[in-house]
């Protein structure tokens, strides 16, 4: 690990579905001007539910700007992961469990930080998950759990490298 780099390990397959999951979230972002989807709702928070226009005003003066914030966050989370021009699905097992590493620079580390956080509240508001304790009978939730292990992954990472650093 070199100062100020933090090394993730990932598999391919892993590496494949995280840089699609950002593109999700690019197109989602990208497409919600004006519409009122509680996913995009819900990262644009809104700081007086006790007074429509104040909450109005709020959102007019700074809902662009914070969903243009999260757009150039995940921009930058998209450009450090593998581009894929092949089915995945048609990879050998072997290969897809192949071992790769992200590395993400102190600068960058916290537009990954947004971004994992506000897909986790999308994906979140999608299924109805209100609580980390909740599980579902489906995979649906699985997605939800992994790319909490994926932000917990980054965090640690980082913080090895700032004790490292200290050290």
């Amino acid at each position: 690990m070199s100062a100020g780099i933090i090394v993730v390990p990932i598999t391919v397959i892993e590496e494949f579905h995280l840089a699609r999951l950002v593109e999700d979230f690019i197109e989602l972002v990208g497409d919600s001007r004006g519409t009122d989807d509680p996913a995009i709702a819900r990262l644009t928070p809104n700081p007086y539910p006790e007074d429509s226009d104040a909450a109005a005003e709020f959102t007019d003066a700074t809902r662009d700007d914070l969903l243009d914030r999260r757009l150039a966050d995940a921009r930058i989370v998209r450009a450090a992961l593998a581009e894929y021009s092949t089915d995945i699905d048609s990879l050998p097992e072997e290969d897809a469990l192949d071992m790769r590493e992200i590395l993400i620079t102190m600068e960058r580390l916290d537009a990954w930080l947004r971004t994992l956080t506000a897909i986790r509240l999308v994906i979140a508001t999608r299924l109805g998950i209100t609580s980390d304790d909740q599980s579902g009978q489906d995979g649906r939730h699985d997605v939800y759990e992994w790319v909490g292990y994926r932000l917990e992954l980054i965090i640690q990472a980082a913080d090895e490298a700032e004790s490292a650093s200290n050290t």
